[in-house]
């Protein structure tokens, strides 16, 4: 009897024990079934912009050179200030040019006064001329008097003309509006008429352009993609440049896109592209380095998926993970656009509907079964963001 109490007791124990086990083995494969983030691939529409370096360079720029030899009397700008067009800026002495004015005026009187002495004579010998009183030869002679008296009126009122000009030029007066550099000379000074070395120069900051580089193998790319339909051109949005500061900023008045050069420089294959930008408070400078995001236009079916989502091979190919719809991961390479913010453009290799795994890449391999979780809202696409009433 005894024995049969102790075998029973032995039984129950292993059946107790087996079950333990069972249900621990069975807890210990739930377990293994790893977990993984993802997320489902959308189209959306996504404005393009390509980010190229540049320079800005003033709007118009005007070197002052003197247009008279003389000495310099005068300097009448502060260097570095804002000057008017027109303003005075030096002061050439003009005594020798007011005596050239003074004699050219002079010999033209002269001329002026032989024409009265001339012409008289010249209606007499006509009278002559008709009762024979005077020969031919006499009356030729002095209409021809006459003619090269006043032909040296017309030569003395030209030299007039041109001495009262080079007066004018004593006065170097500035040709445009903008800011003035250093002066070159100092009084004292004697220049030359159009030497090679400028007295000053004269910047227009407002507007000023920024010239940026974009290469011919993005601007063939570029057209080509609007060719095959990928990218839908913007229209007048496409004018429109962001300007980025060497220290990142942002400017705040946006550009405009003037032209693209038609000739490519040879020694880096590149084209140039011509803004113009607002400038009221002279921030930008001529030389300064700044970048342009360029709008290339709206890619309408853009898939986007988040940069930690893509994974590069031995051979730095990239390529995702997706969940299969056995809940089975495969690889699956994927061509790429260019970054977005913190996503990649895909350019090829994933479709509308592919399941994409976001968290959890390092637990997984090829062919493992997996199991879906929900993916934090900061990390999901906005096309699949819920909105506010959905939330509510």
């Amino acid at each position: 009897m005894g024995r049969k109490i102790l075998f029973a007791v032995i039984l129950a124990y292993v059946a107790v024990f087996s079950s333990s086990c069972g249900r621990q083995a069975q807890s210990q494969g739930q377990s293994q079934v790893p977990e993984v983030s993802t997320i489902t691939v959308a189209t959306e529409s996504v404005e393009l912009v390509t980010e190229l370096p540049g320079r800005v360079s003033a709007f118009r720029i005007a070197e002052v050179r003197p247009q008279v030899s003389g000495l310099i009397l005068k300097r009448y700008f502060v260097e570095g200030s804002d000057v008017k067009a027109g303003q005075l800026l030096y002061q050439i002495d003009p005594a020798p040019f007011e005596a050239a004015l003074n004699n050219a005026k002079a010999a033209l009187g002269k001329a002026e006064a032989q024409i009265l002495s001339i012409k008289p004579k010249v209606e007499r010998f006509r009278e002559l001329l008709a009762e024979k009183a005077v020969s031919q030869q006499d009356y030729d002679d002095v209409s021809a008097a006459l003619k090269q008296a006043m032909a040296e009126v017309e030569y003395w009122k030209a030299s007039v003309r041109s001495a009262q000009i080079n007066l004018g030029y004593t006065r170097i007066t500035a040709p445009i509006s903008g800011r003035i550099g250093k002066s070159n000379v100092t009084e004292g000074a004697v220049v030359t008429a159009y030497q090679q070395m400028p007295l000053t120069t004269i910047q227009q900051l407002d507007p000023v352009y920024v010239d940026v580089t974009q290469s011919t193998t993005e601007l063939q790319q570029l057209k080509r993609k609007i060719e095959e339909g990928r990218l839908k051109y913007g229209g007048q949005k496409n004018t429109k440049v962001k300007i980025i500061l060497d220290d990142g900023t942002i400017y705040p008045r946006p550009g405009e896109l003037q032209f693209r050069d038609v000739t490519v420089d040879p020694t880096t294959s590149s084209v140039t592209v011509r803004i113009i930008v607002s400038n009221p408070d002279h921030t930008l400078l001529p030389g300064m380095y700044v970048r342009a995001q360029v709008q290339e236009g709206i890619n309408e079916h853009a898939i986007l998926v988040p940069q930690e989502a893509v994974q590069r091979d031995r051979k730095s190919n990239p390529f995702v993970m997706v969940v299969n719809q056995e809940q089975k991961v495969e690889v699956r390479p994927v061509v790429l656009d260019r970054a977005i913010g913190d996503k990649w453009l895909v350019a090829s290799g994933l479709s509308p509907g592919d399941r994409v795994i976001v968290e959890g890449i390092v637990k997984v391999r090829p062919g493992m079964t997996v199991k879906e979780v929900p993916l934090s809202k900061d990390k999901m696409p906005s096309s699949q963001q819920p909105s506010s009433s959905q939330s509510q």
